[in-house]
């Protein structure tokens, strides 16, 4: 008979509860029915878990990659399922009530998490730290950054198709694995939905794994580095708009606002909050074609009609032309204090030339070398 479930569990010196979990989810295939087997991702253990699993029968799949992810995806290709549901081996999770998920991914969905909850977290089952800070701040951060309306972003138990598995591409090796599983799935398009599921306390006599601080830095870096836009692309467009409108404000000359004078040292800071804007939106784009090259993030055919038009050639001129006036610019204002024969000058008003002339020549500069650079990224290899 052909298999349609493989329960995964990821395994480092788990021989304490993982017996319990192998027997409950040995219980819910048994009572359900479903076709399936148990895949056991082992990290290497030293306290006899990986004999512990194959006397009850489950496969052991040998991952010599540390961490949470590597554990998982070692098992997870190894497994015979059409379906996939993985759970930590710490006997927190449900093993014997799986009938949620199965359900929903035979009626299509390729991602049907877990969310604890609605389902209910038993005392002692989660750290306060987590339960009211570390999890609903991540998760409403992942709703932002990428829309993904999942109210458990870290839920442990979760079940996917494998053919999902394989279009997501995972790459990730620690925990933020789990993190990385949605993002992709919401990123591709990829069918997703939640159902309630309950959390028990940890089984295990020592600490978990997990470690909150480290671990809830590595998913929010995650998150971050796979969304372009909010790390790179927002903050740069407001700090340009904000200098050009400073600039605008403050080229014609002082302004006065309740008394308080803003002059020329003002310009000067919406002059470099363009230029700082500019790389941040130029890293925007550098990381979105990178992530898209190395099979980090799909494609996007918005960037793809964008690059129809620019091009290498527009970004030169564009470029040339800022420079083209940054020279102008400085020659204008040398021949202006050569005028004076040298001497002194209005400050105020020469640098409302020389800062402007400056601003566009180093503007221009890094425009051209922004467009090299991306026409570099943008290079297919064999």
């Amino acid at each position: 008979m052909a298999v349609e479930l493989s329960i995964v569990m990821p395994c480092l010196n788990e021989a304490e509860t993982l017996a319990t979990c192998i027997r409950k989810a040995q219980s819910y295939l048994d009572r359900s029915g479903v076709s399936g087997e148990i895949v056991i991702g082992d990290n290497g253990s030293t306290d006899g878990s990986q004999q512990i699993a194959a006397s009850l029968g489950a496969r052991v799949i040998p991952v010599p990659i540390r961490g949470y992810g590597a554990a998982l995806y070692g098992a997870i290709t190894s497994a015979q399922g059409r379906y996939c549901i993985m759970g930590d081996a710490d006997d927190s999770y449900d093993f014997e009530n799986l009938d949620a998920f199965v359900d929903k991914l035979r009626q299509g969905y390729d991602l049907v998490m877990g969310n604890r909850f609605q389902g209910g977290i038993l005392p002692g089952a989660m750290p306060w730290k987590n339960r009211y800070i570390g999890n609903p701040v991540l998760s409403t951060i992942g709703k932002i950054l990428f829309r993904a309306e999942v109210g458990d972003f870290h839920c442990g138990l979760r079940g996917f198709s494998k053919s999902a598995f394989r279009q997501m591409d995972l790459r990730t090796t620690g925990m933020e694995f789990a993190s990385e599983m949605v993002i992709k799935s919401k990123l591709m398009g990829i069918k997703m939905t939640e159902v309630p599921t309950t959390l028990s306390p940890d089984g295990r006599s020592r600490p978990p794994h997990l470690l909150p601080y480290r671990d809830g830095w590595r998913h929010l870096r995650f998150m971050l580095l796979h969304s372009p836009r909010w790390l790179f692309l927002y903050p740069g467009s407001l700090l340009i708009l904000l200098g050009l409108a400073g600039c605008a404000w403050l080229l014609p000359g002082p302004q006065v606002v309740y008394g308080i004078e803003f002059d020329v040292h003002t310009l000067l800071y919406a002059l470099v909050s363009v230029l700082l804007g500019f790389q941040f939106v130029s890293f925007a784009v550098f990381t979105k074609v990178f992530a898209i090259s190395e099979g980090l993030l799909p494609e996007d055919p918005r960037l793809n009609r964008v690059f129809r038009y620019v091009t290498l050639e527009i970004g030169l001129a564009v470029g040339a032309v800022l420079v083209a006036l940054g020279i102008g610019g400085s020659v204008f204002a040398v021949s202006g204090w050569a005028m004076q024969s040298f001497g002194a000058l209005d400050a105020g008003h020469m640098l409302r030339i020389v800062m402007p002339s400056v601003f566009s020549l180093t503007l221009g500069v890094q425009v051209i070398c922004a467009s090299f650079f991306l026409s570099i990224l943008g290079l297919r290899r064999r």
